[in-house]
């Protein structure tokens, strides 16, 4: 009697663990990843890994505009040694944009370092539309009043080789 009763607690503790490991692995599974966009240019390829979660108002104003060919062939238009790379100006003189502004998106966990990818904007902290940047080095007093969106995955070198005038050839966003 005595050990039917361990073996049903046994059984029962093992059931239990198996249930709540399948549910801890269904919450990661069930978890979306985050998109990565390509950004093809004359000097090569960027791959940057975007915070949807994180600021997921600038991502998606991004991802519609990088998925409706508006940054394919623009060039970039600032290029400021140790500090950053710019573009996405359709008209390439750095006063443009799309035809919509979005509100300005901070995130306490996301910094200018290395590699991040920001949104341009005027004096206005709710006028970033469609200019973006990459910082060359870490930039510490950009935090807290441009949105970072995203950071370099893979092509820091390339970023670190444009110069004014480079085109991104296209932009595309990987599908999940």
């Amino acid at each position: 009697m005595k050990t039917k009763s361990i073996e049903i607690i046994f059984i029962t503790l093992i059931v239990s663990l198996v249930v709540v490991t399948v549910f801890m692995n269904i919450g990661d599974i069930l978890k979306e990843k985050n998109h990565i966009a390509t950004i093809e240019t004359s000097k090569g390829m960027i791959r940057v890994e975007l915070y949807e979660d994180k600021a997921p108002i600038t991502t998606s104003n991004f991802i519609e505009l990088a998925r409706s060919g508006f940054y394919d062939g623009l060039v970039f238009h600032r290029v400021v040694p140790d500090f950053v790379i710019q573009t996405g100006d359709p008209t390439g003189t750095g006063s443009g944009g799309s035809d919509k502004t979005i509100p300005l998106e901070i995130h306490p966990d996301l910094w200018h370092t290395t590699g991040a990818v920001g949104m341009a904007r005027s004096q206005d902290p709710d006028s970033a539309s469609s200019q973006f940047y990459i910082t060359l080095s870490a930039q510490r007093d950009l935090d807290g009043g441009y949105a970072v969106f995203g950071q370099v995955i893979e092509g820091q070198d390339v970023v670190s080789r444009i110069r004014q005038g480079d085109t991104m050839i296209r932009v595309t966003i990987d599908e999940q």
